[in-house]
């Protein structure tokens, strides 16, 4: 399409301009083949990022591949994370005990090319991400923080006047199950947990159980999104527990699928027990929702760790999932330890407001940044206006 087809140099509507996921290596090879500029963007988060970008001396310093042994043993090849990163929180593909493996040599190739374009975007801000921005901008010079994308999405329609405070807007893959809202309005003040493991992660049945007496035998309402597919071994269709089903009506409410940001930014959620993809974790960040971490792969196992140990808002569950760590764990952060969660995650969500406030916030600035750059590199490209955009992954395809 870009060298020879409909979108080369040869057609009416030749693009000029190329945004690619960083998962394709490949495409700044492509670029600088057909005569345009790339930039990369990675929806993963940064600090999983930079434990890529590390993986070269994580190996030869003999941290990675991981032994089981050692996941409690502090890694000390991550610039920036020495007094707190264990080797249990490296990305999960970092427990591939072949180095040869096709992921890691995978990653190996992503980390070469990224800092070879001519930017990063990265959907986050500084004040989330501030000191791993800095230590990935060593490789990579050039980087656009313009997150959280959602918020900051919202917050340009708000300043156009093209949407109202209240305004929320949905591309799930799924369709929103509004059924459970009269329900949640009836609820207390934060007294209802959230519970979603994303549009991704499989568990067992035996997983789900335990999780569920857990979150019942810890006294609170929940609502649990629970998406067809979610349960290992179970069709689309599978039929609810009648053990589930029924202290559900006294305890809970469960939907298929859901507006998460919506769910989230409602008066009675007080926790949010998540598998601590990206874009779960940047949207109960901005609502000042403390989190219950049980992460499942890629970035997830580093986020669910900062959560815990960098910015204060929740607890890690992970590699634990029985019914007594998840009661213990809820009580402890909706009764032992709830002001301190409750003061701890309010004040990330006024730094997070910060970034998107309107015109101001450093995330607006970024972005303004991004379209001045793209504009001066289009217009100085021999091709035609058009820029294309390569996303593997969508903004809320976790």
């Amino acid at each position: 399409m870009l060298t020879n087809g409909k979108l080369s140099s040869k057609s009416s509507s030749p693009v000029s301009f190329m945004i690619a996921d960083g998962f394709y290596s490949f495409a700044v090879d492509l670029a600088k083949d057909v005569g345009i500029p790339l930039m990369y963007f990675e929806t993963l988060s940064p600090c999983a990022l930079w434990t890529f970008f590390c993986l070269p001396r994580l190996i030869e310093l003999g941290e990675v591949p991981l032994k089981e042994k050692d996941y409690d043993r502090k890694v000390s090849g991550v610039p920036g994370t020495e007094n707190f990163l264990r080797q249990r929180d490296l990305p999960s593909f970092f427990r591939i005990i072949d180095l040869n493996h096709p992921i890691i040599q995978f990653i190996l190739k992503e980390i070469q090319e990224i800092p070879r374009s001519q930017g990063l975007l990265l959907n986050t801000s500084e004040h989330i991400d501030g000191p791993i921005i800095s230590q990935i901008s060593t490789l990579c010079p050039n980087i656009y923080n313009i997150g959280p994308l959602h918020a900051l999405h919202k917050s340009i329609l708000l300043s156009a006047q093209k949407a109202s405070p209240h305004t929320n807007s949905s591309n799930s893959l799924w369709e929103d199950d509004k059924s459970c809202m009269t329900w949640l309005d009836s609820q207390p003040l934060k007294f209802v947990i959230y519970v979603s493991i994303g549009s991704l992660a499989v568990m067992t049945m035996d997983q789900f159980m335990e999780l569920w007496h857990g979150i019942v035998n810890s006294g609170k309402l929940f609502l649990w999104a629970l998406r067809p597919g979610s349960i290992a071994g179970k069709d689309n269709k599978y039929a609810i527990p009648a053990e589930l089903s029924d202290a559900t009506k006294e305890w809970g409410c469960i939907v298929s699928w859901g507006f998460q940001e919506e769910f989230l930014a409602h008066r009675a959620i007080g926790l949010f027990l998540t598998h601590s993809g990206w874009n779960s974790t940047l949207e109960s960040l901005i609502e000042g929702v403390p989190m219950i971490c049980w992460p499942y792969i890629v970035d997830q196992q580093v986020n669910s760790w900062f959560v815990q140990e960098v910015w204060s808002v929740g607890i890690d569950m992970k590699d634990s999932c029985d019914r007594v760590t998840v009661e213990k764990t809820t009580r402890e952060v909706m009764e032992d330890r709830k002001d301190e969660f409750e003061k701890s995650s309010s004040r990330m969500a006024k730094l997070v407001g910060l970034s998107i406030a309107d015109q101001c916030g450093s995330s607006h600035h970024n972005f303004n940044r991004l379209v001045k750059d793209i504009r001066a590199m289009t217009n100085s490209c021999v091709l035609g206006p058009v820029v294309i955009s390569i996303v593997l992954q969508l903004m809320k395809f976790e």
